[in-house]
């Protein structure tokens, strides 16, 4: 089964309003749920998506309810020294990676994933990372023999 890892976007534009990535983000997820591919995180991307949902007003414990499924959806890695030793590694090499995606990126490259779902472009600039367009995915998702 296909493992890759996701970014926090695709869970934002799935309970987002209307986008025009936030059905794709939904096709992928459900394609996560039926067993079709397989995601990875990192603890930072339930951190992150959390601190979204808080920051815009969401209440407390439906921020905890939604963040734990989303923890429930991945394989989870850990934010360790040596995730951090690999971020700030990216951080010099792309003066364009944020902080955030530099620990997404660090995370894909230390769990040997090598792709990340995301609409981040930023994600295109680093070696030993493919990034993977959720509109891309779930075209591929919905025209696969099982999709």
């Amino acid at each position: 089964m296909r493992r890759c890892f996701v970014d926090t976007n695709v869970f934002l534009y799935a309970r987002g309003g209307e986008h025009p990535y936030r059905e794709p983000c939904r096709t992928v997820l459900r394609a996560a749920r039926d067993g079709r591919i397989a995601l990875d995180a990192s603890v930072e991307v339930v951190q992150e998506f959390a601190h979204v949902l808080l920051r815009r007003g969401l209440r407390r414990e439906d921020t905890i309810e939604e963040a734990t499924e989303v923890r429930a959806q991945c394989q989870m890695h850990d934010f360790d020294t040596g995730v951090l030793s690999e971020t700030l590694r990216l951080l010099r090499r792309h003066p364009d990676l944020d902080v955030r995606d530099a620990v997404h990126a660090a995370t894909v490259l230390r769990a040997d994933v090598n792709e990340i779902i995301s609409v981040d472009v930023a994600f295109d600039a680093v070696d030993g990372v493919r990034r993977l367009d959720p509109i891309g995915l779930a075209d591929h998702l919905t025209t696969e023999p099982d999709g």
